[in-house]
């Protein structure tokens, strides 16, 4: 496998998720006639919501994800499985979102995920950064 190829992986998967969910917005307001805010539009409350948690907090996941995998300091398998628990939980938490305004099994799940993979790859990269000074 190249260097740093788990990152990038991860990157185009959760790339190609936030098209699904820009497209989803930009559908909604075509056939709702909105072309700013959401119109009042409960429907498309919840897309915009959607897509814009996505965008709130990928960013951040794969930004410490490939610091650790630039580090070299985590085995390929713990890069795969943060990585795939960010996409797990994004499409989870898309999912309940989009089918709930309240708490839903996806909403919570997909949180859950997200939250444990962001926390948890900062704290790895804090005991890199520690041990190597």
């Amino acid at each position: 496998m190249p260097p740093f190829a788990v990152t990038p992986l991860y990157a185009g998967l959760c790339a190609i998720l936030l098209i699904a969910l820009s497209l989803r917005v930009a559908r909604l307001r075509g056939s709702l006639k909105v072309a700013l805010g959401d119109g009042g539009e409960r429907a498309l409350q919840k897309a915009i919501r959607v897509q814009g948690n996505f965008v709130e907090y990928v960013p951040m996941a794969l930004l410490l994800l490939f610091l650790l995998e630039l580090s070299r300091q985590a085995p390929l398998w713990a890069l795969h499985v943060l990585g795939a628990g960010l996409l797990l939980g994004r499409i989870l938490h898309a999912i309940g979102l989009s089918t709930s305004a309240g708490l839903s099994f996806g909403r919570f799940v997909g949180t859950l995920l997200t939250f444990s993979m962001i926390l948890i790859t900062a704290i790895w990269l804090l005991i890199v950064v520690i041990t190597t000074m």
